[in-house]
Order: structure tokens, then sequence, then C-alpha cells
């Protein structure tokens, strides 16, 4: 095709169909916020387009709806961002620095005084237990699926294991609830139902299938010459898996870490179901088997009954939630990218 019928590297007919269906998705968006009457209809067109358009030029029209399919999870991810941060601005102007580091009275409705002190401690105290069960089990068994599991044990240990992060939170949480709960209550003695320990166990057993999965990945990515390399020299299959398997994988094992640590901070039912509503902090600060709220708990127990104030307070909580998680996202990614520079040989 020649130069004079293409637009920016694109020929004249994709650029006509993206054209026109971009401007249709604005639409649809547009009116979305301003006149939700007419997003329907505005909906039916840009599928008709779309329908026609197939039918008539088939590569444009893929490549069009390849692209709308890239590019809106970048605008949902913006669209996100921009809702909870201006949401979150009434409170954040009302309450400034105090609903971060605020003391005793931390959250009171009646006098519209919020801080989310509690909260990030019970998420931080519940990731932190998640990570001591997730992280160090989570590595074993991908240690033991890769490298020491025999075929057959292989194929049945990891399609069940990947099982696992397919069943509903909220199972687990009932589970934790009805069963570990109650054997803390009758064996330690604990005063009430609900402990930071009790969720962090359950969200650690939760994020186990993540880590296996992705750290058993980054495992068996390590190249097989470094493998016979060490064992050519007299290592042991051992000596050869703690030596070099898990040092050249360690990018691939700590992005796994990241990847279930993400999960246990932004976990909810589990939370939600086995911790009380209390919005205090543990007393001592340090107990582990104390009753408090997490970010993602809190949300969760009242949003149905927030208004003003208090409902700004919880997409402040949200926007919390939201850069946490996104942060060990991003770090993972880095570190994923790291390995393979590392693992390819790239500088």
């Amino acid at each position: 095709m020649s130069v004079a019928t293409r637009l920016g590297g694109l020929d004249t007919e994709t650029s006509v169909i993206g054209g026109v269906g971009t401007a249709l998705v604005a639409a649809a968006i547009l009116s979305f916020l301003v006149a939700p009457a007419l997003t329907g209809p505005i909906a039916v067109v840009f599928a008709a387009f779309v329908v026609v358009s197939y039918l008539v030029a088939e590569g444009s029209t893929a490549r069009f709806l390849l692209f709308l399919t890239t590019t809106s999870t970048v605008l949902i991810l913006g669209f996100i961002t921009v809702y909870l941060v201006i949401n979150a601005l009434p409170v954040i102007r009302e309450m400034g620095l105090y609903l971060l580091v605020g003391s005793d009275p931390f959250w009171s409705t009646g006098s519209n005084v919020y801080s989310l002190v509690p909260m990030m401690w019970g998420t931080l105290v519940t990731t932190v237990i998640a990570t001591l069960v997730a992280a160090p089990l989570g590595v074993a068994g991908a240690v033991f699926i890769s490298e020491i599991a025999p075929s057959w044990a292989r194929e049945i240990v990891k399609p069940a294991v990947e099982m696992l992060a397919g069943i509903p939170s909220i199972v687990y949480g009932f589970i934790g609830f009805t069963l570990i709960n109650e054997f803390m209550q009758q064996e330690l003695s604990l005063p009430t139902f609900g402990s930071l320990f009790v969720t962090g166990l359950v969200i650690g057993v939760m994020a186990l299938p993540t880590v296996v999965s992705v750290a058993e990945d980054a495992i068996a990515s390590v190249p097989d010459p470094m493998r016979d390399g060490a064992q050519a020299l007299g290592a042991t299959d051992w000596q050869t898996t703690t030596s070099v398997t898990l040092p050249a994988a360690f990018s691939g094992i700590s992005a796994a870490v990241l990847l279930g640590v993400g999960r246990a901070v932004g976990e909810t039912m589990a939370a939600t179901v086995i911790l009380g509503n209390v919005t205090n902090l543990p007393d001592p600060l340090m107990d582990v088997f104390g009753n408090t709220i997490t970010l993602t708990s809190l949300i969760a127990s009242q949003y149905g009954a927030a208004s003003g104030l208090q409902f700004s307070a919880l997409f402040a909580a949200g926007v919390v939630l939201f850069v946490t998680v996104m942060g060990f996202s991003i770090g993972s990614q880095l570190i994923e990218r790291r390995m393979r520079r590392t693992l390819g040989g790239d500088a």
C-alpha cells in the first residue's frame, strides 16, 4: 500500500474504523457521566458498528478491538484512581494528618472524627502473619513441585494447589471462624471471637497458591545448564537446589512473595467474617490475639450505613489500600524484570 494511503502508520481503513469506534466509546463514557439514559442506545450503536465493520474489514476491526481492550485497562485504572481520590478529599481536608496519625478517639461517627490508625495496624499485623505463613510454606511447596516431586506427583499436586486459589475467600473465612476461632477460644481461653492471629493465618493459607505457583514458575525457568554444571562439579541434587537454583530464581521467588503479600493486604471477606467491628488498637499493642479491624473489613462492614464524612473516610481507606497494593504489584513486576535480565544475560 502506498505511503499516501497511510495515516500515522495505519492504512485508511483501519484509521476510519478506529476513529469512529473511539468516538462511539468516548460518547458512551461521556453519556454515562452526564446523561446515563443515552448510554444504552450508544452502546447498541457501537455493537452494531463493530459487527458491520468486522464483516466488511475483519483485520482492521480486530486490530481496533485489540487496541481498545488494551487501552481500556489503563483508562479503567485511571478512572478508579481519580474516583477514589475525589471522594476521599472531603475527609482529607477535614481531618488532615489526623487521618493517618490520629490517636484516641480513632473512629467516632457521632463526633465526625476519623483516624485510620487502628485499621492500618490491623492490616499490617495480619499481613505480616500471613507472610510468615505463606512465604516459607509457599517456597517449600514450589521447590518440592519443581525439584523433588516425581512426575506423577507433580501432575497431581500442582493442579491441586492451583485449585485452592479458586475457593471463595468467604469459605476460608467461615472455616477460620467456626474451627480455628473456636479452638483458640477453648484452648487459649480467648475472651471473644476474632483475633488478628487467626485472620493472618487464614489469609496466609489463602495466599499460598499464589506464592507456590509463581515461585514454581521462577524455579522452573532457571536454565538447565546451570544445574548440570553444578552436578558436573560433584554437587548433590539438594546442594544444586540450595546453592544454584534458588539463588538464580531469587528474584522470581521474591516477586511471588510480594504478590502473595498483595493478596493478603487486599483480602476482604475472610477478615470481615473473622474479625469483630472493633475500631480501637489492641491493648497491649503487640497482642496478636487481640481484636481490631483492617482497612478492607472496615469498608465491607460500614459502607452500607455510611454517609457524609464517614463515607469519605471509607474512600480514604480505599486510597491507602489502593496505593499499598499497587506498590506491591509494581515491586513484583520490577523484580520479575530483573530476573529476566539476569537469566537472559542482559546488562
